[in-house]
């Protein structure tokens, strides 16, 4: 009696303890682990646990739940521990679609998440959220939507491809699945009662649901009063003060390790060094790149960060189960292992080193040593999602040429310095070389031309700027990745480069690429939204590692430098972004001209 979903509990309780009696027999029992106890924090050895229709049935001596087609594992005396749930992340920064991702993630031994698909939600709005949620609803991995709640980002710097808006939440909030709002990263928003984001938290709790918080300030009235509006988390704790003062005030709080973001040696002194209660603290990624699956892993990878800082394993493994299932008002159903859960359950060898020598969900194998087992249902986007790129026209040499307002032989213009391993970007300026009326790229200034391109409709609109700090000498890069409203962005040493880079994306249905003389060095497709590929981790992650060495080829030294660039069109992080519709001062939030005006220096 295999069971491709578990049933809901309503439905088998009776059968479910009918087994635990010896009356029926279970259709699966793990026998003789050490039972990681997420309730107790205890390790109970010599423990078998007993399923039956995704779910689990029984705990503890179960040669009497045994029958002739019983399939029964040894775990002899491996650790058994509930599958893991991570309460925030983006599946979009993976670079991979929903089913792509939870392969990765669930041979890291990851059995839920709680995604926030606001990337998406940028190009193509509550359609954009749905494609991805209906994905993630036939898959065994357990898919969580928070809908997004702050899209675009900014409605006066820039333009995305949707806008959503309260009732756009309230409808949202009605799917099955859909468990809370996404991070409400317009914090000021909230504190200052702005109209669309109070009534989308008023909405979310009216629902009886979660509001997922962003709050990077430290001003304490504004925290108490983001608080009590109805915020109930945070992952944007970088410090250990932060992250003391947010737990005494009842905040579950979100102890974050991405690819980009490394924020457990820090924050988790809360717990090492201030002894403070974890109930209400849990683990997450927010941010995870190709090569940190590939290479490190998910949430285990975070777990696993949590015990070399000195957490006790168990208790990490309960800010990475019990406590998220708990935030959301889902204990009841996963984050366990009890009787009446979902059978999400890891066998590990070694609880420091985390990773799962077998994953199961809903009582199903999904994967072994580190590889799946199970196949996985194939999803297919509609067309629509495959032709999110639409410029007006192919772009030329011409359309990224900057003309002065004067006719001197320089000029001084805003520049954007992008800040290694940094999301902020900061405001200089530069003298540039103006010749025959076109202002002039300085590579040995480090300065180049970059230009964002609107993509979603087609208005033809383009704005022209300089950035400093990728060193690139020769070449041109482009990206539909451009946070958060996700326009076509190209920077480069020559507008015929620049110009074949854009081109070259917009026909594969956006991306990532790298270009020199006309010759594409390197590329990663991502024809879902411009914004997800549609092939194996594998294969992306083997493209990424050619998209850096590309970088490097240009000159470009730093560390990731694709996910820097991508950054460079966020106005909602100081100091100076460039959008479709200019130069944006992020601390006065103003558009600002590029060029300041002429030079005699």
């Amino acid at each position: 009696m295999s069971s491709q979903k578990r049933q809901k509990r309503y439905e088998v309780s009776y059968r479910l303890g009918q087994i635990a009696m010896g009356q029926a027999a279970a259709e699966t029992v793990i026998k003789d682990g050490t039972l990681v106890n997420v309730f107790t924090g205890e390790l109970q050895e010599h423990v078998d646990v007993v399923m039956a229709f995704g779910r689990i049935a029984y705990i503890g001596q179960a040669d009497h739940t045994i029958g002739e087609n019983t399939n029964v594992i040894q775990a002899n005396g491996r650790y058994i521990a509930p599958g893991l749930l991570d309460g925030h992340m983006h599946v979009e920064s993976t670079m991979l679609t929903v089913t792509e991702f939870a392969k990765a993630a669930m041979a890291k031994g990851t059995t839920s998440i709680f995604m926030d698909p606001h990337e998406i939600a940028n190009v193509f709005g509550s359609e954009g959220v749905r494609w991805m949620h209906e994905e993630g609803q036939q898959l065994p991995l357990k898919v969580f939507t928070t809908f997004p709640s702050c899209v675009p980002a900014t409605t006066d710097l820039e333009d995305a491809g949707a806008a959503l808006g309260v009732a756009d939440i309230e409808a949202g909030l009605q799917w099955p699945g859909v468990e809370g709002l996404g991070e409400v990263m317009n914090f000021p928003g909230v504190v200052y009662g702005d109209p669309t984001m109070c009534g989308e938290i008023e909405a979310t709790l009216k629902a009886g649901k979660t509001v997922t918080g962003h709050f990077p300030s430290e001003d304490e009235r504004m925290l108490q009063a983001y608080i009590a509006s109805g915020v109930s988390s945070c992952h944007e704790t970088v410090t250990r003060e932060q992250a003391l003062q947010k737990v005494r005030l009842g905040m579950h709080l979100m102890i974050r390790e991405g690819s980009a973001w490394h924020d457990v040696k820090e924050v988790i002194k809360v717990v090492t060094e201030d002894n403070v209660c974890t109930d209400n603290m849990s683990l997450v990624t927010d941010d995870v790149y190709p090569m940190t699956l590939l290479n490190l892993g998910h949430l285990n990878h975070v777990v696993r960060r949590a015990i070399e800082e000195g957490v006790d394993p168990v208790k990490a493994i309960q800010m990475g189960t019990i406590n998220v299932a708990r935030y959301f008002g889902m204990e009841q159903e996963i984050g366990s292992i009890a009787p009446g859960k979902a059978a999400d359950i890891l066998l590990i060898d070694d609880l420091k080193q985390m990773v799962p020598s077998l994953v199961i969900a809903d009582g199903e194998v999904v994967a072994e040593s580190g590889k799946i087992v199970k196949e996985f249902p194939v999803y297919e986007y509609p067309a629509e999602a495959r032709s999110s790129v639409r410029l007006q026209r192919a772009l030329t040499a011409d359309d990224f040429l900057l003309r002065s307002k004067g006719n001197a032989p320089q000029t001084q213009v805003n520049v954007v310095r992008v800040i290694e391993n940094s999301a902020r970007t900061a405001k200089m300026t530069a003298t540039l070389p103006v010749i025959e009326g076109i202002i002039q790229p300085d590579l040995a200034q480090d300065v180049i031309q970059m230009a964002c391109i609107e993509r979603h409709k087609g208005t033809g609109q383009i704005s022209l700027g300089f950035a400093s700090g990728f060193q690139l000498k020769s070449g041109a890069v482009a990206s539909t990745v451009a946070h958060d409203s996700h326009n076509l962005l190209v920077m480069g040493t020559s507008p015929e480069d620049m110009a074949f880079a854009a081109n070259e994306l917009a026909a594969c249905g956006g991306g990532m690429i790298v270009v020199r003389d006309g010759e594409v060095l390197a590329k990663v497709a991502m024809p879902v939204a411009g914004l997800m590929a549609d092939r194996p981790l594998e294969t992306v992650a083997a493209e990424v590692v050619s998209m850096e060495e590309a970088w490097k080829e240009l000159g470009c030294p730093m560390n990731a430098p694709f996910m820097t660039f991508s950054l460079i069109a966020l106005p909602v992080i100081p100091d100076i972004r460039i959008t479709n519709r200019g130069l944006a001062d992020v601390t006065e939030f103003k558009l600002i001209e590029t060029e300041i005006g002429p030079s005699t220096v």
